[in-house]
């Protein structure tokens, strides 16, 4: 099974859209492989109805989007044309056929003694590093919206060499402001002092102190 901080391992995959090499298919961009127990199931159809809904979202953020069960490809392309045509929404992003479980085994989809995916979602970025993993049992669907605020988060925190708290750019405590790093030693404490004096940061304490970005 794989962990956070891990490359994504090379796999060879065949999908809705032709034949895939991850993650090279994706090299220099983030991407988002997320699977589902099942074609033609209730929640499962939820689930790519509003991933569907929110695919351009994703692509702003520079985020492809790719999906995955232990179903044959002639099954995904029969519900996606369920979904078109019942739910008046064309599935746009590539869908693995992952029948023989090759792939949700080697990604540790599969849940001790089941025969389907779970509902695991990785987030991978440019370099091919899996920065995030979520999983929901496959009884409880997922909040696209959540990933997208992870995504946005994990972007936002390379980016700016900050962390980001508890429902940000919601949080309870700070708003929309990103958290700085602690402090390791005696002197970044001090220069934590300074910058609270100079009003570049605020802080609680010299362990917890924010910025506006």
């Amino acid at each position: 099974m794989v962990v956070i901080g891990e490359k994504f391992p090379e796999i060879e995959v065949n999908t809705t859209k032709g034949h895939m090499k991850l993650p090279d298919a994706f090299a220099g961009k983030w991407f988002v492989l997320f699977s589902h127990p099942a074609d033609f199931t209730p929640v499962c159809t939820t689930e790519f109805y509003a991933m569907q809904q929110r695919l351009d979202k994703f692509k702003e953020m520079g985020v492809e989007v790719i999906g995955l069960s232990v179903d044959q490809v002639f099954s995904h392309l029969k519900w996606m044309e369920w979904i078109k045509d019942n739910l008046d929404l064309e599935i746009e992003f590539p869908v693995i056929a992952d029948d023989r479980g090759f792939v949700a085994e080697a990604l540790g989809m599969i849940p001790q003694g089941a025969s389907t995916t779970a509902r695991a979602v990785f987030m991978v970025d440019p370099k091919g590093t899996i920065r995030a993993i979520v999983y929901y049992p496959a009884e409880v669907g997922r909040d696209w919206d959540e990933i997208l605020r992870a995504l946005k988060a994990l972007q936002t925190s390379d980016a700016n060499g900050v962390a980001l708290p508890h429902k940000w750019p919601n949080n309870e405590l700070i708003g929309e402001r990103a958290i700085v790093p602690p402090a390791g030693t005696t002197d970044a404490i001090k220069q934590r002092e300074e910058s609270k004096a100079k009003g570049e940061i605020e802080c609680y304490d010299w362990w917890l102190c924010h910025k506006k970005l």
